[in-house]
């Protein structure tokens, strides 16, 4: 497995923020110390790629010295800190293709940011972008599967109602950002309370799956996001640590070329988390 990875996403910090540098420092050092795993560094995506997905105004607004909201402050350097994530999501996919899965160990996170608003700590979508870049290759058909506690709404935006693409999301509900309610076209989700038992959450999770194998993806994308873990200080969901192995293990199993990005998880276990996703998806 390759994880892609780069030293300018731990250059900005807002004190307090839960998106915070350690998230990927501590990561990082965990699978180097745990697991054997190619490492690569990720180009900055080219402008034209991120208007598949996003607006010229849009790109102009990431770019000026100004915040979106409280969770999404304007940081000196976050368009090209933001590039590099996009650009890891596209190598990602690259590896996939080849026959390599692939992890992008990136922030900011992405699947908030709509085509033109950023948003819940996100500023470019890269995973919506990365489906967008596979269809124009001639991937045929692209699933995105949202594990993060929060609904992708921005993927769903800008996914919706395209041809050859599914994206399921299994989220909380009621929880930021207030969609996700129900199913529309392409776009299949499924809204949990909180502190759903775990039981229940780990069979909608398979159910959530089952649709995703139903649509036979050439290409599968996962937002995998951690923060439905019971110890994440944001949300008040159930999963376990060995949860996220099970995930990873699905993944393993289908036999489809898969990508991966991390979006949420802002529990001091976030590494370990990370950890057992991953050696599940190796073993699965």
């Amino acid at each position: 497995m390759i994880i892609y990875s780069h030293s300018d996403c731990v250059a900005y910090k807002a004190e307090g923020h839960p998106e915070a540098p350690e998230r990927v420092l501590h990561t990082t050092t965990y699978l180097k110390e745990t697991l054997s795993l190619e490492w690569e560094q990720p180009e900055l995506a080219k402008e034209k790629t991120l208007r598949l997905a996003h607006t010229q105004k849009h790109l102009e607004r990431v770019q000026a010295s100004e915040a979106f909201d409280a969770d999404t402050p304007s940081y000196k350097g976050i368009y090209d800190i933001a590039r590099y994530g996009t650009g890891a999501a596209l190598g990602a996919v690259e590896s996939a293709l080849a026959g390599k899965p692939a992890f992008s160990l990136m922030r900011p996170p992405g699947h908030h940011a709509t085509q033109e608003q950023a948003m819940g700590f996100c500023y470019l979508n890269h995973i919506a972008i990365a489906a967008l870049e596979a269809r124009r290759q001639g991937i045929e058909k692209v699933a995105v599967w949202d594990f993060d506690v929060h609904h992708g709404n921005g993927t769903e935006a800008i996914l919706k109602e395209h041809p050859s693409m599914l994206f399921v999301s299994v989220h909380q509900y009621p929880g930021y950002p207030g969609t996700g309610v129900r199913s529309e076209q392409n776009c299949r989700n499924y809204p949990l309370p909180p502190n759903t038992a775990v039981e229940t959450y780990m069979e909608t999770l398979k159910i959530s799956w089952k649709e995703v194998l139903r649509f036979e993806p050439d290409l599968l994308l996962v937002s995998a996001g951690f923060d439905g873990y019971q110890g994440d200080p944001i949300t008040q969901m159930t999963l376990r640590q060995e949860d996220f192995g099970t995930l990873g293990q699905w993944i393993g199993s289908a036999g489809v070329p898969t990508a991966a990005i991390l979006e949420g998880g802002y529990s001091s276990n976030l590494p370990k988390l990370v950890g057992n996703f991953i050696e599940g998806w190796l073993h699965g």
